[in-house]
């Protein structure tokens, strides 16, 4: 009532008006009805700092800082929805003090590629475990008053000319591995945004893409919010008008121009449309269902009388942020236990890298953001090891990025090293031999070609000479720990020559606290990998069947890239292929041990209004407290079309303490069991023999149980 009554009292004019930027980051309302402007800000890790109202270097204001959050793949690791639900609450609590409306996130695409320049920022390669944790992230940030815009719908895998990629993917693969998570945070998470993709689908620009937005989440899913425009992400008013785009942001008309009253009058869904509609050319129709949208929006945002108060850079905020990365951070590897350090029998450590002091929330594109404080791992370990007399020294080993800066932000560090690559190497090694232990921060960084929106990884190895320090060390040490910054998988053929390996994510404003956590053993680590960490790009199914990158047309003015592989992506292709991961999906060690015994099922045969629930003992034989995240896995036994060996469809994360042992039930039902079918477009379930498979990681099921549908 309250919408229509609004769209009511609305002129053409003002309408037209809210449905497109009046500056970088915002809409404009109806101040005549007393609708406020709408602000938007860039996530999903932290709200991003204020730029000018026409371009994008930074307001220069002192207020605009936040905590940086642990990037999604970090929290997607800890396998725990509690703690996305957390992170939603903290982030809106940041972002209504800021006073925005709508953060740009979270983002949900699929880990199809280790090169992918955003996997940073998304949720990894299952869509299951991305739908369960996108979620709660929805309601806890909704639930403060601050719209969620989930992003980026879809199929946005390639940053690398992303606005020219032409996706050609089947219908059972768009909705059985890239649409899930989508899907789940309308349905469940009842989104209020949604951000429409730079690339193409059936040749049409996602941000106003008739299959995607009018008939998949208008009519199918029946999304009642906002679809939003990545910025620069639309193309024309026909489309614009006609499939599905509701508030265009950043078209590329931006800033005042020389005879231009206001330049963004002149973005699609502006003037153009507007004298459209005068002309006769498009009826109010369209016009008006974008309004009702937006003046919805409003009503659940800045017309909110309920949104409770914000804070910023609170103590509460810092401690989430240390919560999320000590559970997100992964043991890859720990032979004889050198990890964690012992601190009654250890002198010296030596640290190595420039990821030990090089700051990681500026840059990266979007998500780049101005902390209030970023503790880098060198300084958390130093600070952690002093009071056990602990020394530790530290040597460069490499140099990488010595930049620091991202539209207007500096991180003031001066990152210089004029030696030469032998020279740093050598050094490393001389005190390496000294040292009773060796800590190394390698990894990526947040420049172009890395982990850096704008573009894609170039190769799978690790940039600046890294493994040639990595070799070196291990002959001088013995005990040497790898600890990888990134949020991508990369090549580790020295694999074998380290002692223990841990995947410490980008984890923001406690970065040096999480990593000597988890290095001095005041957490213990529970991740699990959200992706499959492959040994070479040829064990990738994208990359092993030449999927990626697309091929130019020839007219060079679209690449179609075509997904071969289809369903088998990640774990999936694993199975397929039968390759060998590095490191599997789920995988992640702690430093107690579990024994997972006695799966049963409550009943053998399930009907397609049933559920079933699976339960297996949990038993901590360590000697410390711990977290496992026990997983489940579908197989279908027979099926009329093919299907992946194993998919996951449920996970528990168990908290037991030394000896203590608890029942962990996962209950399905038909939904777990079912697939796309293409031909009825829709999805099916078929009678018969299932299997449950029961693990702690993708390539560790220690018990399986069969099943029957009826």
């Amino acid at each position: 009532m309250r919408v229509e009554d609004a769209l009511s009292r609305m002129t053409l004019n003002e309408k037209i008006a809210v449905i497109h930027a009046q500056s970088k980051f915002s809409a404009a309302g109806v101040k005549r009805l007393g609708f406020p402007d709408f602000w938007t800000d860039d996530g999903p890790h932290g709200v991003r700092p204020d730029v000018l109202w026409d371009e994008w270097e930074q307001a220069g204001q002192t207020n605009d800082s936040c905590v940086a959050f642990p990037a999604l793949t970090c929290l997607a690791a800890t396998w725990n929805p509690s703690l996305a639900n957390l992170y939603g609450h903290s982030l809106g609590e940041e972002a209504l003090y800021r006073g925005k409306d709508m953060i740009l996130g979270p983002g949900v695409n699929i880990y199809r590629t280790p090169l992918g320049g955003r996997n940073f920022e998304y949720l990894g390669e299952d869509p299951y475990l991305s739908s369960r944790m996108v979620v709660p992230y929805i309601c806890g940030l909704q639930n403060m008053g601050v719209a969620a815009c989930v992003k980026h719908y879809a199929l946005n895998n390639d940053e690398e000319y992303r606005h020219q990629v032409n996706v050609i993917v089947d219908d059972r693969t768009l909705h059985e591995i890239y649409l899930p998570a989508f899907k789940a945070a309308v349905t469940e998470g009842g989104a209020w945004g949604i951000m429409g993709a730079y690339n193409l689908y059936h040749n049409q620009h996602n941000c106003h893409n008739e299959i995607l937005l009018n008939k998949i989440l208008k009519h199918d899913w029946k999304f009642d919010g906002v679809v939003v425009s990545d910025w620069g992400g639309t193309h024309n008013t026909d489309e614009a008008v006609m499939n599905g785009l509701d508030m265009e942001f950043g078209t590329g008309t931006d800033g005042l121009r020389a005879g231009t009253k206001n330049a963004y009058e002149n973005y699609y869904m502006a003037y153009p449309y507007l004298m459209g509609i005068r002309e006769g050319k498009y009826s109010e129709k369209e016009l008006n269902d974008k309004v009702r949208r937006v003046l919805r929006l409003y009503y659940r945002t800045t017309m909110n009388r309920n949104r409770p108060n914000g804070f910023l850079c609170s103590e509460a905020h810092y401690a989430a942020a240390r919560k999320i990365g000590d559970e997100g951070v992964v043991l890859l590897k720990n032979d004889k236990n050198v990890l964690p350090v012992d601190t009654l029998s250890v002198h010296n450590i030596l640290v190595v890298g420039e990821n030990a002091i090089k700051m990681m929330t500026v840059g990266g594109g979007s998500s780049s953001l101005k902390a209030q404080k970023e503790i880098s791992p060198l300084l958390g370990l130093r600070e952690a090891l002093s009071c056990h007399n602990i020394k530790v020294d530290y040597e460069r080993g490499y140099v990488g990025d010595v930049t620091g800066s991202y539209n207007g932000v500096t991180t003031g560090q001066d990152l210089n090293d004029k030696r030469s690559a032998a020279k740093l190497i050598e050094d490393a090694v001389a005190k390496a031999r000294k040292a009773d232990y060796v800590i190394l921060f390698g990894g990526l960084n947040k420049s172009d070609y890395q982990d850096c929106e704008g573009h894609d990884r170039k190769e799978y190895g690790l940039p600046y000479g890294q493994d040639k320090l990595v070799e070196a060390l291990a002959k001088a040490n013995k005990k040497l720990v790898f600890v990888n910054i990134s949020g991508n998988a990369v090549a580790m053929p020295w694999k074998n020559k380290v002692n223990a390996i841990l995947q410490g994510w980008f984890v923001g404003s406690e970065s040096g606290e999480v990593l000597a956590d988890i290095i001095t053993g005041k957490a213990n680590p529970s991740g699990k990998l959200p992706f499959t960490w492959a040994a070479s790009l040829n064990d990738v199914p994208a990359h092993r069947l030449n999927a990626y990158p697309g091929k130019w047309r020839a007219d060079h003015k679209i690449i179609d890239e075509e997904y071969k592989e289809g369903l088998y992506v990640g774990y999936r292709g694993v199975d397929k292929f039968m390759t060998k991961p590095l490191f599997a999906f789920g995988h992640g060690l702690s430093y107690t041990s579990f024994k997972i015994t006695n799966l049963r099922a409550d009943k053998q045969e399930m009907t397609r209004d049933g559920k079933i629930t699976f339960t297996v003992n949990v038993k901590n034989t360590g000697k410390r407290e711990g977290s496992e995240v026990v997983q489940l896995y579908i197989n279908d036994v027979k099926s009329s079309l093919p299907r992946p060996y194993k998919e996951l469809k449920g996970f528990t994360k168990v908290s037991l303490n030394p000896g203590e042992s608890k029942d962990v039930s996962i209950t399905i039902d038909n939904a777990s069991l079912s697939y796309y079918d293409d031909k009825k477009s829709e999805w099916v379930s078929e009678s018969g023999a299932f299997k449950a498979l029961i693990g702690n990681s993708s390539d560790n099921i220690i018990g399986e149980i069969g099943f029957v549908l009826r």
